[in-house]
């Protein structure tokens, strides 16, 4: 856990089993962690492993507002204190490769819910940190079009609170790594 550098924050990795689990063999770490869709550190499959090195994952916070009654910023701390489960899901990419992989992490639905939705919030939208220092993929925006940073993503409120959504904190029973998405 030296990338995320507490004692504390190693302890909190700690987690129980899930039922959310698929009885198939697990995709070798090495694969899981060297070979992903990350641009932010580039367009290669090998590029977020090579790119990552530098990327400090702390200090990190989570900003929960909007169309709730209570929003709230939280550390990092607050966030691993949540139930941390260990899944493993099978991951099928559109481009024609899958992997099984297992993870550390929360329901997202439990940080949502301590933010108190309103009746009329419909929506998650999730908004990538911006840093092009340390995430050289952000630079370039991909010459000739593509990605716009902080990039943004969204679910309706429904999929967001599913008991399956997860918020990983780790993989493989160690921190996230950056290439991964640490420091969550």
């Amino acid at each position: 856990l030296a990338a995320i550098g507490t004692p504390a924050l190693a302890e909190a990795l700690k987690a129980a089993k899930s039922a959310y689990m698929v009885d198939e063999t697990l995709t070798p770490e090495k694969d899981v962690t060297t070979y992903n869709n990350f641009y932010e550190f580039g367009l290669g499959k090998g590029d977020p492993a090579a790119n990552s090195e530098k990327f400090k994952p702390t200090p990190w916070t989570v900003k929960v507002d909007g169309l709730v009654g209570k929003p709230k910023e939280f550390g990092l701390e607050e966030l691993l204190a949540l139930p941390l489960e260990d899944r493993v899901y099978r991951m099928r990419c559109v481009e024609a490769w899958s992997m099984v992989v297992p993870w550390i992490g929360f329901e997202l639905n439990k940080l949502i819910s301590l933010a108190e939705p309103t009746s009329k919030a419909r929506f998650v939208a999730f908004q990538t940190l911006y840093d092009p220092e340390q995430m050289p993929g952000q630079k370039d925006r991909f010459i000739g079009g593509g990605l716009n940073y902080p990039y943004v993503e969204g679910l309706r409120l429904d999929e967001a609170m599913h008991p399956l959504t997860i918020l990983t904190t780790g993989v493989y029973g160690k921190a996230l790594p950056p290439q991964n998405g640490a420091p969550i």
